[in-house]
């Protein structure tokens, strides 16, 4: 990973910041995009220390802002031609429905449009890579999920689990069309299962998700375990090439039917284009 610049979402803590750290001992630049400037600043500090790399930089933007990742794509871009690697992350789980300031539900704000908008933004710093990898992190909860087409900001019968299942079954399916539309250039797109865990992903919640959280701990994988897929996807050759696939514990599996449909991965699209404001190039 030498010379290769790799940009991560939500790495200040988690998995996200273990896929920073370990890719930082492998040499790579990286770029540490992340909501809270202290506990960013702190977490790249760690990561120099821990593996030697001072090429580490952050980035602070609020993900469920468009305007703001509009911003932090446009100073991306100038300071950062050559993107090799852009790991999706960064998401949230909340018991009560919140909308982000562009009057979006928050769960799909940050966990699916943050995903579509940002990578399409930056589309051109990976296709100058020589050779680009998309790295979105779903979740297997994704085979409860649906498309609420509708209704995707959930104005009626919200739940966390609902609004989270969504989000994270309308990762893959992004993931999916992204590696269709991108056939034949130098960037693959893959998407996947973390595990289970333990994590402070819980702690924006209140009622049963914190509850589960608590009382399942014992169960959950640390977040050295959850970030082997995504450090994998990010680093490895043996997925070299490979595109449109979803992976749990580096094994390709299947997610909900849904995301193999394209007329529902082109719908998805083209509504994540309507809620961005944007025409993809794809």
């Amino acid at each position: 990973m030498k010379n290769k610049t790799v940009l991560i979402t939500g790495a200040n803590s988690g998995i996200g910041y273990i896929t920073a750290l370990e890719i930082a001992k492998l040499g790579a630049k990286i770029v540490m995009v992340c909501r809270n400037k202290d506990k960013a600043e702190t977490a790249r500090q760690e990561i120099i220390n821990k593996s030697n790399n001072t090429n580490i930089s952050v980035k602070i933007c609020n993900l469920s802002s468009q305007a703001a990742i509009k911003e932090l794509a446009q100073e991306i871009k100038n300071e950062i031609p050559v993107i090799d690697v852009l790991v999706n992350n960064a998401g949230v789980m909340l018991s009560e429905r919140q909308e982000s300031i562009d009057g979006i539900e928050m769960t799909w704000a940050v966990n699916h449009l943050a995903y579509f908008l940002l990578t399409n933004l930056l589309i051109d710093s990976l296709k100058a890579a020589p050779s680009a990898r998309i790295v979105n992190v779903a979740s297997q909860v994704q085979q409860i999920g649906d498309i609420y087409w509708t209704d995707v900001n959930l104005r009626n019968g919200y739940s966390g689990l609902k609004a989270y299942s969504q989000s994270k079954l309308a990762n893959i399916m992004f993931s999916n069309e992204l590696a269709r539309r991108l056939a034949g250039t130098n960037i693959t797109s893959n998407a996947l299962h973390p595990g289970a865990v333990a994590t402070n992903f819980g702690n924006n919640s209140t009622g049963f998700i914190a509850w589960a959280f608590k009382w399942f701990a014992w169960s959950l994988r640390s977040p050295e375990k959850g970030a082997q897929t995504s450090l994998w996807l990010a680093s490895s050759k043996d997925v070299e090439g490979k595109t449109g696939l979803y992976f749990n514990d580096k094994k390709s599996i299947k997610a909900k039917a849904i995301a193999y449909h394209a007329e529902a991965l082109q719908r998805l699209w083209a509504m994540s284009e309507e809620m961005t404001g944007i025409k993809t190039l794809i």
